[in-house]
């Protein structure tokens, strides 16, 4: 089964309360990819940079067997940048500065042999992009997922309605769910979501965990605490990597099987924090996920509760 990829491949600048980085590497198409390698090997990025991106990081991704022909270079452009400082809420970030480089004319066009991909994880862009890729699509993917913003609530709202007729997945955060459906209650919002076109909706909500709904279920995926978050860029787009790299290992789209992507996506998400950048993703190994899995199970594990009252 093959994952195709699309978004952002960026610099980033970020200050934390626990240092800075200058010029990391970021993007959700790239976060998205690394995290998803760990569990598939057929993953094809799509994204845009400047010829001031890094080759090996390109280089590095194919060793993870991470297809980026779909990734297009720009001679004498520069790629995205984005600046940014966290508050001590790491929940609460600053905006320095974001310059679209190359990113402004992104209008990708899919490689044939994209065209057939199993699953497809559509990262944070314009409506406009998205819906692109969705009709480059033959025959339709198993499950298409979506990420979107407060951006495009905004400014594209009917392009965004659109788009989200033809997608399963929509990932959000509770901010966006409550402004999307205009429903302060996250259940009340799913419901009204739901009737826009995803059959799923995962509401992320950082350090307090994730949320999963079909019209029917809910599943509550807890975060894990740690002692230091070092930096949380690219801990969403790492999340979803991570969830939509387990649906596409397993084959199954059931709800029962997105519960448990949602804890391998949460687990994923965990380890990215912890480093700045790429930096705590590209040494991971196959023990250190089982075993933060296995820390997230016993979170919420009990065994049977006998009547008391």
């Amino acid at each position: 089964m093959s994952l195709l990829t699309i978004g952002t491949a960026a610099f980033d600048d970020i200050e934390t309360p626990f240092g800075r980085a200058e010029r990391a590497i970021g993007g959700a198409a790239v976060y998205i990819s690394w995290a998803a390698s760990y569990f598939t090997r057929d993953v094809r990025m799509v994204s845009i940079v400047g010829e001031d991106f890094p080759q090996t990081e390109l280089r590095e991704l194919n060793q993870r067997g991470v297809d980026t022909a779909g990734v297009e270079v720009v001679p004498g452009r520069k790629s995205f940048y984005w600046a940014g400082k966290y508050q001590h809420d790491m929940n609460v970030r600053d905006t320095l500065a974001t310059d679209l480089n190359v990113l402004a004319d992104f209008d990708p066009e899919l490689p044939d042999v994209y065209r057939n991909s199993d699953y497809v994880m559509l990262g944070n862009l314009t409506p406009d992009v998205q819906m692109g890729i969705i009709s480059q699509m033959e025959p339709r993917p198993r499950l298409i997922a979506m990420d979107t913003m407060n951006f495009w609530m905004d400014n594209a709202l009917d392009k965004l309605l659109d788009t989200l007729k033809h997608i399963d997945i929509l990932i959000i955060n509770d901010e966006e769910a409550r402004q999307l459906s205009g429903e302060y209650s996250l259940v009340k919002a799913a419901h009204k979501i739901h009737k826009m076109g995803p059959e799923f909706l995962v509401i992320k909500k950082g350090e307090h965990g994730a949320l999963l709904f079909n019209s029917e279920d809910i599943f509550i995926a807890p975060a894990l605490p740690l002692a230091e978050v070092f930096d949380p860029t690219g801990a969403g787009d790492t999340f979803a990597g991570g969830f939509m790299g387990y649906l596409t290992k397993t084959r199954d789209t059931s709800f029962e099987n997105m519960k448990r992507a949602m804890i391998y996506g949460s687990a994923m998400a965990s380890f990215c924090v912890e480093k700045f950048s790429l930096e705590r993703l590209k040494e991971l190994t196959q023990e250190e996920i089982y075993d933060r899995v296995q820390k997230f199970r016993a979170l919420t594990y009990f065994d049977g509760i006998e009547q008391v009252l």
